[in-house]
């Protein structure tokens, strides 16, 4: 993932992320507050500086997925165009894994590094 904005010939990773990727930032966006699908992807989007893009094939599945686990539940509301939209909430047992999924994430990271030759730290400075 560690592409940078305006390197040339990069395109936004979409299909490449890693599997369990989007679950996982889908479950940290809904951590602030409640949203409907069309708001996480923004989200995901920006907060990734552009580089990743959530396409509705992807975030939709991956929604009903969290879902059917008990990670996020959902309901109907209106958006801020005063449309219907379903709205996602993260659920008691989705903050716990979101816990889990980030530590796992983060050894994986820190592991991909190592083999890149990249010097990566913890938290605690590991």
């Amino acid at each position: 993932m560690g592409v940078e904005r305006g390197e040339p010939n990069m395109k936004p990773i979409s299909r490449e992320m890693l599997k369990g990727t989007l679950d996982m930032m889908i479950l940290r966006t809904l951590i602030v507050h409640d949203a409907h699908g069309h708001t996480i992807a923004k989200v995901i989007e920006r907060s990734s500086e552009d580089v990743l893009e959530v396409e509705e094939g992807s975030l939709y599945p991956a929604l009903h997925r969290l879902e059917n686990r008990g990670w996020v539940s959902s309901y109907w509301g209106t958006s801020e165009n005063n449309r219907k939209a379903k709205f996602y909430r993260l659920t008691a047992a989705g903050r716990k894994q979101l816990t889990v999924e980030t530590s796992r994430w983060r050894q994986m990271a820190r592991a991909i590094g190592l083999v890149m030759g990249e010097i990566l730290t913890d938290e605690d400075g590991k």
